[in-house]
């Protein structure tokens, strides 16, 4: 397994903005919204610091991956993270409940919590609200909740997902004005789309409208120093310097992955004696992966088929949300891109399908955006 580049005085710092913030940082309980490309470190930081960084701190923490399965709906894995939690919790044995009790001194009379409501009813016609259960939680854990939604902007792609977020809105607004709460409710949402996740918070029709939008954090030099500083030790000769290292990290995305495997290349170029020194080498590979980076999810509007490729280019040429996907002027245009007559009822089965691969993304009624920022950005470079 690959060593995991850990970041803890950023997660102590969100965490302690989260759970004791200061006087500027108090909007924060309304809701806070981290936006990132993708593959830049964004879950890796969620799960492995400031997961543990807020549990410490004593807080109760839920996590939730929208995209862990695009198949089964956000409020779905919602709702079964929220009840594995209650689950855990219920069981006197449970590490999560030992926890607690060391942390806030829980007297639970050698007993798990006992919920009022069932939990297999949870989120239910019938059963509890999640406004209900979220304010049962923070009472008997006696603190703070913080409920962390990973590819939030997935849930508004669904009427049950928007309704969700408006559930998990009324319970932040039942638990956190209360003057003698012992906790609160706290909703971080991250995402691999900026403008969606700007949305979030910045449109009026939206559940946590007023919300505090920020850009994720990305990895900075102090990674690529790492990263050098094992390859030296490892014995590798032929580094490339900081500054020309750092340069080709920034060019490909901050994506980790993708340098080290510019570093990779880089070291078996070296050793073939191309007679060019690494800082001349690596701002080469790097231009080079940056094109390849997006090659996969180029691969799979292209396997659909050339109507797919006019769709797709129009939504990414377009400056915001693309509109007008389906009229009479989009077909006439399709039809010129490639080279047969398009009718607007063939329109709608691609577009699903390129929704269904995740390379698009509903926006709102007629709206639609390219999933992936990167990837639209590489798609518009190489269309110029």
């Amino acid at each position: 397994m690959a060593e995991v580049f850990r970041r803890p005085h950023l997660a102590a710092e969100l965490a302690t903005r989260l759970l004791r913030p200061g006087v500027l940082d108090e909007g924060l309980r309304s809701g806070l919204f981290l936006s990132g490309l993708r593959r830049t470190g964004k879950t890796t930081f969620l799960r492995t610091d400031l997961v543990p960084e807020l549990e410490a701190q004593g807080a109760v923490v839920i996590y939730v991956d929208l995209w862990s399965d695009t198949k089964v709906s956000p409020a779905a894995l919602v709702h079964a993270a929220f009840r594995s939690t209650l689950e855990e919790l219920s069981r006197p044995t449970s590490p999560l409940l030992g926890r607690l009790r060391r942390l806030r001194g829980l007297d639970l009379g050698g007993m798990g919590f006992r919920f009022g409501f069932q939990l297999e009813q949870l989120g239910q016609a019938g059963g509890a609200t999640l406004a209900q259960a979220f304010t049962e939680l923070v009472d008997q854990a006696g603190g703070d909740v913080v409920l962390i939604i990973d590819e939030v902007q997935q849930a508004i792609t669904t009427e049950e997902g928007n309704q969700m977020l408006l559930a998990l809105k009324a319970a932040r607004d039942a638990i956190n004005p209360r003057p003698d709460t012992p906790g609160h409710f706290l909703f971080l949402g991250t995402g691999s789309h900026r403008a969606l996740v700007s949305e979030l918070t910045a449109r009026r029709n939206q559940a946590f409208a007023g919300a505090t939008s920020l850009p994720y954090p990305v990895l900075d030099q102090d990674y690529v120093r790492h990263v050098l500083q094992r390859l030296s030790d490892a014995g590798m000769a032929q580094l490339p310097s900081l500054e020309t290292a750092w340069s080709a990290f920034v060019a490909l995305g901050h994506r980790p992955e993708e340098f080290l495997r510019a570093l990779a290349q880089l070291e078996t170029s070296s050793s073939t004696s191309s007679g060019l020194q690494p800082d001349q080498l690596l701002p080469v590979i790097a231009a080079t992966l940056r094109g390849s980076a997006a090659d996969l999810e180029l691969q799979k509007v292209e396997q659909i088929g050339g109507l797919a490729v006019a769709i797709f280019d129009r939504v990414a040429q377009a400056e915001g949300p693309a509109r007008g996907v389906f009229s009479a002027e989009a077909a006439a245009a399709y039809s010129e891109a490639i080279g047969r007559e398009v009718r607007v009822e063939e329109i709608q089965p691609v577009v699903n399908e390129l929704l269904a691969a995740n390379v698009l993304m509903r926006l709102g009624h007629g709206l639609y955006g390219v999933t992936d920022p990167f990837v639209q950005e590489i798609w518009r470079e190489r269309r110029r």
